[in-house]
């Protein structure tokens, strides 16, 4: 199985992609919406085709990314059934497996974060996907959503504690960089609910928290219920200039083919060394209007014409990387570098 914990620093949530090496397809679990260019970007990097996208719960620190994955790969969406949030394509019921070919997922109800709260358990029982129900180390609040600390004790006993001490937990926050817990660990060591803990030690430590509102709270829920999908329906605006493809390194690149049809319209920089290039040489295809190379961006920057988008360029596509780089921290918006760079356009 392929599998990747990817992180959004701003709400601190984890997002899990599992795939599959076979059948490429593949899951994800709690996308967050500012983070799909990064998701779809890893997906097509691994050669993967995301088929499913799978909610814990209607989370209150950041908005889901399901429907608008939805919109730009066709997968379906799926969160349990009591949540009733709109978009969803398959509602989970306690003890229902699914996932995608060559993966499997058994959902089990952890309430008492929020009531629609689900853990979900690989099929061998090694990874368990436990949202907001179990943290490392700690737990969910219980104090907002439907939270309840005595249904909560009671999931975390009784569905996650059942699982192997050996099955690894996968919480859908850390706030001090942990990444990743086992069963056996938590049970014995979470300052909540571990070691001899019983319901009123846990009951009485839940109630005696006294947390600040979370701050998206009021937009988060309601969007969630929506699947993440904008009150207006609309998907959100995206550079129109060019037919761009975001790297998973975050590099906005664009193919040969549409730099060949479209160059009147761009400013083509070559960021290669003088000695690269033989007495003036252009590559097929291209005039180029503007060669700085990459060691002297920085300090020729203002040659560099702002008045249409700039396309870089150099022999592999690696130099024109660092390149939109520097261009974008001197204020240029639209830019991008060459996918490939000038070996793939010979190609």
């Amino acid at each position: 199985m392929i599998f990747r914990q990817l992180y959004d620093s701003t709400s601190s949530t984890y997002t899990y992609l599992l795939g599959d090496e076979h059948s490429r397809e593949a899951l994800l679990i709690d996308p967050v919406f500012e983070q799909v260019q990064r998701d779809l970007a890893l997906l097509d990097e691994l050669g993967l085709h995301l088929k499913l996208v799978v909610d814990t719960h209607a989370h209150a620190d950041h908005i889901t990314a399901a429907w608008l994955l939805k919109q730009k790969t066709g997968c379906a969406i799926a969160s349990a059934k009591v949540i009733n949030a709109a978009h969803v394509d398959l509602a989970l019921e306690h003890g229902q497996r699914f996932g995608v070919a060559g993966i499997e997922l058994e959902a089990r109800a952890t309430p008492g974060h929020t009531d629609g709260c689900m853990s979900y358990v690989l099929a061998d029982q090694s990874m368990v996907f436990t949202g907001d129900a179990l943290l490392i180390r700690g737990c969910g609040r219980s104090d907002f959503q439907q939270g309840n600390a005595h249904t909560l004790y009671r999931s975390i006993t009784e569905q996650l504690f059942s699982l192997p001490d050996s099955c690894s937990v996968y919480p859908a926050h850390d706030y001090h960089g942990r990444t990743q817990s086992t069963i056996g660990e938590e049970r014995q060591f979470n300052a909540r609910v571990g070691g001899d803990a019983n319901e009123t030690d846990f009951v009485g430590y839940m109630q005696a928290m006294r947390l600040p509102h979370p701050k998206l709270i009021d937009a988060a829920v309601p969007a969630n219920l929506r699947s993440g999908c904008p009150e207006d329906g609309r998907l959100p605006d995206e550079p129109r200039w060019a037919d761009l493809r975001i790297t998973y390194a975050g590099v906005p690149e664009v193919e040969p083919e549409w730099l060949i049809h479209n160059q009147p319209s761009v400013t083509v920089l070559d960021v290669r060394h003088d000695d690269e290039i033989v007495d003036g040489e252009r590559p097929a295809g291209l005039d180029l209007a503007l060669h700085i190379p990459l060691d002297q961006l920085h300090q020729r920057v203002a040659e560099v014409p702002r008045d249409k988008p700039v396309v870089t360029l150099c022999r592999s596509g690696r130099r024109s990387a660092l390149a939109v780089s520097i261009l974008k921290e001197q204020g240029f918006e639209r830019v991008a570098s060459l996918r490939g760079g000038l070996l793939r356009l010979k190609g």
